[in-house]
Parts: C-alpha cells; structure tokens; sequence
C-alpha cells in the first residue's frame, strides 16, 4: 500500500471511530414504586424520558418500569440507583426512615405551603446548601415534595378528638410522630400497600395527598376526607429522582449536557406542578363519588398545631443527637418557603 493510500485508509478509520463514538447510544432502566397510570410516572416521568430520548435524537432511551416490576421493595429503590441495580429511580427518602435526617425537615407539620410546585423549589435550594451529602453516593436529578397531605378515613376525622385511636398510614419516621402525637395509632408502610390495607381493615385511613388517591383507589375505599383551613400544608413529603453515578459518569460528555439540561430545578418544578393538577382531579373524584370532604376551621387548626408542635422539637432534639443544628435547618427552610411562596 502507498504512504498516500495507508494515510487515507487510516484517516478513514479515525473518522469511522468519531462517527461511532459520537451515534453512541444508551439506554437507561427507570423504576419507581406507583402504576404507570399514576401522576408523576404518567405525567412528569414518562415525558421526561421523551424528552431525554427527543433531545438526544434517540441516543439516549429511558424504560420505564412501574410498580416495583423489576423486583425489590419502594424502600430498596435507593440502593438500587446507588448500586447500579438499576439507572435511575423515583422513590421518598422517608422510605428508609433516619438515613436522610437533613431532607426531613420539610416533612415537619404545618411548615410547607399549599403549592407542591413552589414548595420544591425551596427544597432544591435547600438541598442544594444544606443536604447534598446525604445523595453523595448517587447523581441528583430532582428533589420535590407533593401537595398537601390531608386525612382519608372511613370515619369521619372533624376534630383533634375524632382522630385519637385510629390506625392511619403514615408514609415517614416524621409523619409517624406526628400521627402519635395527634392521638393516632401510626402504621407504617409504602403507599402502594395502601389499597390493599385499607379494604381488608388493617387501616382506618391513610394520609396521602389528593392526587395519589385516584391511583390507588382511595376516594373507593373511604368516604371521609379532611383537610385543614390556612395557607399552610398539614405536611409533605420529600421524593428524589436520583441516577446512578457510573451510569452517568460514563456519558459521553454532549449526553451528559442532555441529561443535565433536563435536569435540576426546573425538573423539580415540573414533576410538583403535575402533583398541583392532580391534587384537583383527585379531589373532584372524591366530590363525584358523594363522599364527604370536611375542613377544619382556623380555630381547629390552630389546637392541631399546637399539638403536632411537639414534633418539630423532637426532630431538633434528634439532630442535636446527630450534632446537626436542627433549628438553623428549620430556620433555613422556612425563609426559602416564604421565599418561593411569593
């Protein structure tokens, strides 16, 4: 062979080498706990994986796997990411109760806003200068909270009094002080076990916001609902959409930019917004089915704060014990709720 031929056929090859490099395409398993049918994987995943694969011209592909399909339980999705079991979850870091102590704060009573969307742009900020150490082992996508999260019982809950002895889920360790402290009997499980507790007696009720509802059937299930009067949530919880670091450290770097293009803040907003509408349609299906919605009145509210109160002191308490300034975080939250609910 020439030198002019050997040097064409090599720069052909070179040229080869980039094209196949630059068409590398990925796929990536995505698994959560809900029905496909559910909000967030219905109408914040599944077109967010869209646009992943539209934005990357299809060299990044996202599957979705719902309700656990690929084996384990909603408290093992975290590990699962960390692992590399999977690439990327959807899960509440309330499911492993005391591993996340920082992100907990914004599950205390009465401290989050009605907008799930506004309330999770405070928590990404938060998380960003308070708790990132706590995702250390994984790459963060998302961090955000749900709507407020409100009774659904059999019997009615029209008071503080009603409530005392009832077997209600709670969804985290905070939550679960707060049902206690408020007279409950708190049982602690995932939220997709709900449906099947509630039918075969194991519950009086549950604590989930509006929009899970329909998913689960609850609005079925039970024919009482409570909510509470003011401008502040009973409580929420925290959810991560979190990624799988050699998963996303072995991008190439123009798909790196896509997945972080899409990522951050505004994925946050967007998978809260989704939780805001369907807080409405939740709540319309419970209006459609007869049953009985009641809201406590400020007075009323005002004694169940007072008495859920001593939840946010044990919480400081406990992280005092982790000597971590428990009232600083909670001051800290606070001023980027009130800062966001402008």
């Amino acid at each position: 062979m020439t030198a002019w031929k050997f040097k064409i056929a090599t720069l052909a090859l070179a040229a080869s080498a980039s094209l196949s490099a630059f068409a590398q395409e990925v796929t990536l398993r995505l698994h959560q706990f809900l029905p496909p049918q559910g909000t967030v994987p219905a109408k914040a995943l599944t077109p967010w994986a869209k646009k992943i694969e539209a934005d990357s011209n299809g060299r990044i592909k996202i599957q979705m796997f719902s309700s656990m399909q690929l084996g384990g339980t909603p408290p093992q999705l975290f590990d699962q990411a960390r692992d590399g079991v999977v690439d990327i979850v959807w899960t509440l870091p309330g499911y492993t109760p005391g591993r996340f102590p920082k992100s907990e704060v914004f599950e205390l009573p009465f401290i989050a806003g009605l907008s799930a969307e506004k309330t999770s742009r405070a928590l990404w900020e938060y998380v960003q200068k308070n708790a990132m150490d706590e995702y250390k082992d994984v790459h963060v996508l998302a961090v955000h909270t749900h709507g407020p999260g409100l009774f659904h019982t059999k019997q009615p809950v029209v008071g503080l009094e009603s409530l005392r002895g009832m077997k209600i889920r709670g969804g985290t360790r905070v939550v679960n002080n707060m049902l206690v402290k408020l007279g409950a009997t708190p049982v602690g499980m995932p939220v997709p076990a709900v449906t099947e507790a509630l039918s075969k007696g194991v519950l009086d009720g549950t604590t989930i916001p509006w929009e899970v509802a329909p998913a689960l059937k609850v609005h079925e299930l039970v024919k009482n609902h409570t909510t509470f009067a003011g401008d502040k949530a009973l409580y929420v919880t925290t959810f991560v959409v979190a990624m799988n670091k050699g998963a996303y450290n072995k991008l190439p770097a123009d798909l790196k930019k896509i997945i972080d293009d899409n990522s951050g803040l505004e994925f946050s907003a967007m998978i809260a917004r989704t939780q805001d509408v369907g807080d409405n349609v939740g709540r319309d299906l419970a209006v459609k089915a007869g049953n009985k919605i009641t809201e406590l009145d400020v007075a009323e509210v005002q004694r169940w704060k007072r008495t859920a109160g001593v939840v946010e002191s044990d919480w400081i308490n406990d992280m005092k014990a982790k000597n971590i300034d428990g009232a600083k975080l909670v001051s800290d939250a606070r001023a980027m709720i009130a800062k966001h609910a402008k």
